[in-house]
């Protein structure tokens, strides 16, 4: 949920535990039951560890062109069946996804309902390869840099690089943040030194 939200989804979260529903509300997500989710939902991710999550009774109600997956526990959160015996057409579309036909939409299964995010994972988005890619990059170049200065040994990334991508990523996506001031900078240099 919190990264489909970081990449721009509106997020709904369904739950049976109160205090998860709590938190999920805390953190900035509507929360409502599936039975009234299942109308305005454009993808549904189970990740329950639960058997019958998404029945047929809110297949009923999704909307046309609706996508189902499950990231929770083997291939029982989704009425896999339900959807095999009432669609009016199955079809493969694409490797690891099923589109089923009925009289007024289909809906889009992947994976088979299995564990989508080892059955049919294609890699991490470009969004996050992106990131990955220039700290890569940038800590290649530190090391031709830096030869024969640096311990031999696993030594994480210097702070610097990942200051850099973050910027720049930031500027990219259009985000302004704010600065410290000289003064702001002074006072935290001086009880910074004093705990050291």
């Amino acid at each position: 949920a919190l990264r489909a939200k970081g990449l721009g989804a509106h997020v709904i979260v369904t739950e049976v535990n109160t205090i998860r529903a709590l938190e999920a509300l805390m953190d900035g997500y509507k929360v409502m039951p599936l039975a009234e989710a299942a109308a305005t939902g454009d993808i549904f991710i189970t990740v329950t560890g639960c058997a019958g999550v998404i029945g047929f009774e809110h297949i009923e109600k999704m909307k046309d062109g609706a996508l189902l997956c499950n990231a929770g526990h083997f291939d029982v959160e989704i009425d896999v069946k339900a959807l095999e015996e009432r669609a009016l057409e199955k079809r493969a579309i694409k490797k690891n996804i099923t589109a089923y036909r009925f009289a007024d939409k289909s809906i889009f299964l992947l994976a088979g309902g299995r564990l989508v995010n080892l059955s049919a994972a294609d890699g991490h988005p470009a969004e996050i390869m992106d990131l990955s890619f220039s700290i890569q990059a940038l800590a290649i170049d530190y090391l031709r840099k830096n030869q024969g200065l640096l311990p031999a040994k696993v030594i994480p990334a210097p702070y610097e690089i990942d200051e850099k991508v973050a910027r720049i990523k930031l500027k990219t996506a259009g985000v302004s943040i704010d600065a410290l001031s000289k003064k702001q900078v002074d006072y935290l240099s001086s009880w910074k030194n004093e705990k050291e």
